[in-house]
C-alpha cells in the first residue's frame, strides 16, 4: 500500500454540503470500509455556501486527524481558491467533489478530485448505452459533469435546458474548450425537444417532476441524480413509457467509490483492492440490486 494509506493519524472523513442530513454518503463510505478492513469514521455536517472556508480553519491548522472530505452542492466550486493541487479534470471543468489532505514535511496538501464524471459514465456504460446526443436539465455543478460525461460516452451533441439561460455560460465556455456542440434552450421548451434518447436530470428531488420527458425507444435511458425520495415521478412515468431508469444511488455509489480510491492511493483511478466485493456491499448498504440495471 501506499503512504497515504498507512497513515495513522488520518482517520476521519465527512460530506458536507447544504442541505445535507439526507445524505447517504456515510452509508456507502461506512460500508465500503468496513468491507476493506479500515478504521475511518465517516460523518455528516451542514456547511452553506462560504462556510467552506471557516469549517476547514476550524479543523486547524494541519487538520489533524481528518483524511479527507466529499463535497456536495453547493460547494464543488468554492473549494477551487482552498486547494493546494487539483487533478486535470477538475482543472478543466473547474468542479471538485473531493478533497483529501496529506501530510507534507510539517505541513499538509489539500488535493481535490472530481469523481463525478465517472460516477456518470460507469453506470451508463454498464447498460450498454452509447448516446449520439445527450440532454441534460439544470445548469449547476453536476451539469459541467454531465456535460464531460455525455462527451466521454459518445455524445456528439449536448442540449442544456436551464430555467435562466443567461447563467450557462460556464458551460458554454467549458463545451467550447472541449469541442462539444452545445446547445442552450430554457426549461420550457423541453417539451419541443421531442422523444429523447438520453438525458441526465442535476435538478434537485421533485424539481423534474412535471417535465414532459418521453423516451425515445427501450433503448432509452433517464439517469435522474436525484434519489430522496425514490422513485420521482419523472422516473416513474419514463420507466412506464418503456424507458431505462438509472438511480441516482447508482451514481453516488460510483462517485464514492472514485472518493475512496483517492482518499486511500491519491488516486482516483487506482482500482481498490477487490474492489467488486467493496462495490457489491455498498450496493447492498442502500438497497440497490447487487448489479447494475436499467
Amino acid at each position: 500500500m501506499t503512504p497515504t494509506w498507512r497513515d495513522p493519524d488520518r482517520t476521519a472523513l465527512a460530506v458536507l454540503g447544504s442541505p445535507i442530513a439526507h445524505s447517504l454518503s456515510p452509508t456507502l463510505h461506512l460500508a465500503a470500509y468496513q468491507e476493506l478492513g479500515v478504521p475511518f469514521t465517516y460523518g455528516r455536517h451542514e456547511v452553506a455556501s462560504g462556510g467552506l472556508d471557516a469549517f476547514i480553519a476550524g479543523l486547524g491548522p494541519a487538520q489533524p486527524g481528518y483524511r479527507g472530505l466529499s463535497l456536495t452542492m453547493p460547494l464543488k466550486r468554492e473549494v477551487l481558491p482552498l486547494l493546494d493541487r487539483t487533478t486535470p479534470l477538475v482543472d478543466e471543468l473547474g468542479v471538485a467533489n473531493t478533497l483529501a489532505f496529506r501530510s507534507v514535511g510539517d505541513g499538509v496538501e489539500r488535493s481535490g478530485a472530481n469523481t463525478d464524471v465517472e460516477g456518470i459514465v460507469r453506470p451508463v456504460a454498464a447498460l450498454g448505452h452509447v448516446p449520439g446526443q445527450a440532454t441534460i436539465l439544470g445548469g449547476g455543478a453536476t451539469a459541467a459533469s454531465a456535460l464531460m460525461a455525455s462527451l466521454r460516452l459518445g455524445a456528439d451533441l449536448v442540449r442544456v435546458f436551464v430555467r435562466d439561460t443567461g447563467r450557462a455560460g460556464d458551460l458554454v465556455t467549458l463545451a467550447t474548450r472541449l469541442g462539444v456542440t452545445l446547445e442552450v434552450h430554457p426549461l420550457t421548451e423541453l417539451a419541443q425537444a421531442g422523444p429523447l434518447g438520453f438525458v441526465v436530470s442535476t435538478l434537485p428531488g421533485g424539481a423534474a417532476d412535471d417535465l414532459p420527458l418521453t423516451p425515445s425507444g427501450p433503448d432509452a435511458v433517464l439517469f435522474d441524480v436525484a434519489y430522496e425520495p425514490w422513485p420521482t415521478a419523472v422516473a416513474r412515468r419514463w420507466s412506464t413509457a418503456g424507458g431505462r431508469v438509472l438511480n441516482g444511488l447508482d451514481m453516488l455509489t460510483e462517485q464514492a467509490i472514485g472518493q475512496i480510491r483517492f482518499f486511500l492511493t491519491g488516486d482516483d483511478d487506482e482500482l481498490l483492492p477487490d474492489e467488486a466485493a467493496v462495490r457489491r456491499a455498498m450496493r447492498h448498504a442502500v438497497r440497490l440490486p447487487e448489479t447494475i440495471v436499467g
